[in-house]
């Protein structure tokens, strides 16, 4: 009986110890994000799409046709480490918390490009768009890894031109959606759902 008595009592001092010591800090968010989404597109996306987009082609000179594709080991090495930034970035792009660019960075073109902000709030109000859009993103870069991979050339340049759209899909819905050339269907994005 002692002992109960003894265990009851050592409970009810840790509850009342744990009432006392007010609110609880949050737990640590299990990511820190550093990088803007800006930063990421600049560091990781657009020099990985570039040198794959110029990897793999056909290019007519005044000296002849220069078909360009990786031949050695070490190029196709490369060409797979471009891949795995661009399938892994999409990662990055959606993690909690990322910022799309540093405090008082503004767009380069204001007349049809979104301010970071705004874009920051666009995509807050449509999560479940961004998500989709990043994700389809990915998927190409994973079929693009396949391919490369099978150092299947052909399939490497008709997915360089899908991950080209699947870029632009994000682009013209978060970053420049006021560019006359772009017309975004509403039922595209999850606002007010």
């Amino acid at each position: 009986m002692q002992k109960c008595c003894f265990l009851l009592g050592m409970i009810l001092l840790c509850l009342a110890s744990c009432s006392l010591s007010g609110d609880r800090a949050a737990p640590a968010s299990e990511y820190a994000p550093v990088a803007t989404i800006k930063d990421i597109m600049d560091s990781m996306v657009d020099p990985s799409a570039d040198f794959v987009w110029n990897s793999v082609g056909v290019e007519i000179t005044a000296e002849g046709t220069v078909e360009r594709a990786p031949k050695t080991d070490e190029e196709w090495k490369e060409e797979r480490r471009r891949v795995i930034l661009l399938v892994e970035a999409a990662n990055l792009l959606i993690s909690p918390e990322r910022k799309v660019a540093k405090p008082g960075e503004k767009a380069e073109n204001p007349e049809i490009a979104l301010a970071p902000e705004e874009m920051e709030t666009m995509i807050k109000e449509t999560r479940k768009t961004f998500l989709r859009l990043a994700k389809e993103f990915q998927t190409t870069g994973i079929d693009l890894l396949a391919a490369t991979d099978k150092r299947d050339l052909e399939a490497i340049s008709r997915l360089g031109a899908e991950l080209d759209t699947r870029c632009e899909n994000c682009h013209k819905t978060y970053w420049y959606p006021k560019d006359p050339v772009f017309k975004n269907d509403p039922k595209e994005t999850d606002k007010d759902k």
